[in-house]
């Protein structure tokens, strides 16, 4: 029983120490096969922004990117980490061709049976961003919910330029990305709790919470050490927080110019400071 202790406490002293940036954390996440029911759970609770937005949000969002015409009737759109198809509907409902791409099975299997229920002609697939192998065949790519944000600068450069090539001449992208204003007003975490049954885990199991920052490049890392009987697993969360300045570069570098500005997609005008910036970008 000792030696168990120790050999955990030996695993905590390991990872108290703040990591280099975007060391990767456990490397099976998003398609937990318990972890992946909690966020599916979340994505699906329409009352909080746990995973996804409010479910009253995305429907102002769509709502304005149709009205705006940003996106139209018989565009071919690519929702980037579509998750179990919330926007993907909503926007197909509108007359988008939509595909969608997520990789967790569970999430996509709910999206695809949601599809076949309301009778929509979405098309999901199960793949890594990166694993992407479209050319010229979309009049627009959407990612929502900041999930640009967690990429280091060189996985995000590389991103781009798959999307890049995955539009149609003067094709765009939008997306949203959260600032530094909004991760200082949420702090760090740092803390702990015992479960029996969670999120994390189904059984007994202690939760570890460690918050750092990395001023000088704008990156935050939420850290959780999970111990259950089954040992030590440590998750990361990376987030690069942008300011208007620094994204209009990173876009600008990666082939897009920006065209169109707010402080979230339902067309909120800019200003700065905001928590949020949200994107339009023309493919050059």
């Amino acid at each position: 029983m000792i030696q168990d202790y120790n050999r955990i406490l030996a695993a905590i002293a390991q990872y108290s120490v703040k990591p280099p940036l975007f060391e990767p954390g456990e490397p099976l996440f998003w398609d937990d096969p318990h972890i992946s029911r909690g966020m599916l759970e979340a994505h699906l609770n329409p009352d909080n922004d746990l995973a996804s937005r409010k479910h009253k949000t995305i429907d102002k969002e769509v709502e304005y990117l149709i009205s705006s015409g940003v996106l139209k009737q018989g565009d071919r759109l690519l929702d980037l980490g579509c998750g179990p198809g919330l926007y993907a509907g909503r926007l197909a409902v509108k007359g988008v061709k939509v595909t969608g791409i997520d990789i967790s099975e569970r999430s996509l299997n709910y999206a695809i049976a949601q599809a076949r229920k309301d009778k929509l002609d979405i098309e999901y697939r199960l793949l890594n961003f990166f694993d992407i192998d479209y050319s010229a065949e979309f009049n627009a790519v959407i990612q929502t919910n900041g999930e640009l944000n967690t990429f280091s600068d060189d996985r995000l450069n590389k991103l781009l330029g798959i999307l890049h090539r995955a539009l149609l001449p003067n094709g765009l992208l939008i997306f949203d990305v959260t600032t530094r204003p909004l991760r200082l007003k949420e702090g760090l975490k740092n803390g702990w709790y015992f479960g029996d049954g969670g999120f994390w885990r189904s059984g007994r199991h202690l939760v570890l919470e460690q918050g750092y920052d990395y001023p000088e490049k704008n990156t935050w890392l939420d850290r959780y050490i999970v111990i259950d009987n089954g040992g030590v697993k440590v998750y990361h969360n990376w987030f690069h927080d942008y300011d208007l300045k620094t994204i209009r570069r990173v876009l600008e570098n990666a082939g897009f110019e920006l065209i169109h500005t707010w402080n979230d997609l339902t067309g909120t005008p800019y200003r700065e400071g905001g928590d949020w910036i949200a994107i339009v970008a023309r493919k050059r």
